[in-house]
């Protein structure tokens, strides 16, 4: 591994711990529109990316037509109300932070939603003050992962080469952008607990990462 002086974080399923938030979110909202959807069933074909594709692709399976314009918004909402009783981070994610903070050690998030959306979530897990001037949007970019234009815009906006970032993501989408964009990437393994490639590094808590930079 490379001399790493930047680690770039995804950030549901990554830094906090939304992902089943987001499928009961899912099942609730389909389900109000006459589907009979479980948070079993909106797990097992969950594979991140954008909130627009997510829906279409939803509903198209489901077979129920309802515009994007009015589910977008009842999701939204939805997923607002479970973060503000439920959300927290992901297992390790404040101790590395942390960590990486002693070592002097950069780092930032990468996320396909919003900006507001990004750090409200941060802000309801307890982690957005160590965000403050780290978080960059897909909206920014105007750019969605699987693309790697986000990863190597937030490498650019931080000061670093590629080559002094790691990457790290939980799903296919986002380690898919990871390597396009040509950085050192990492899974995270969550719900899905499948090895996306040979190609990246499996670990299965955020306190493991720590040891996997070079001092």
């Amino acid at each position: 591994m490379n001399q790493i002086q930047c680690v770039i974080f995804d950030c549901d399923g990554t830094l906090i711990d939304s992902e089943k938030l987001c499928c009961r979110a899912l099942a609730t909202v389909f389900n109000h529109y006459g589907a009979q959807m479980s948070v079993q069933d909106a797990l097992a074909h969950f594979e991140g990316g954008k909130l627009a594709d997510i829906l279409f692709t939803t509903a198209e399976r489901l077979g129920i037509s309802v515009s994007l314009d009015e589910l977008e918004p009842c999701y939204r909402q939805e997923v607002d109300r479970l973060f503000r009783q439920h959300l927290k981070p992901m297992s390790g994610a404040t101790e590395l932070l942390i960590e990486l903070k002693a070592r002097g050690i950069e780092y930032c998030v990468a996320s396909n939603g919003p900006r507001e959306k990004i750090e409200r979530s941060l802000f309801l897990a307890g982690l957005l003050p160590y965000f403050q001037g780290r978080i960059f949007s897909a909206f920014d970019a105007n750019s969605w992962k699987p693309e790697p234009d986000l990863i190597q815009y937030s490498a650019m906006n931080m000061g670093f080469s590629l080559s002094q970032c790691l990457y790290i993501d939980d799903t296919a989408k986002g380690l898919e952008a990871g390597l396009r964009a040509g950085v050192e990437t990492i899974q995270l393994l969550g719900i899905n607990s499948q090895l996306y490639s040979k190609d990246v590094t499996a670990i299965g808590n955020l306190k493991e990462l720590n040891a996997l930079i070079p001092v």
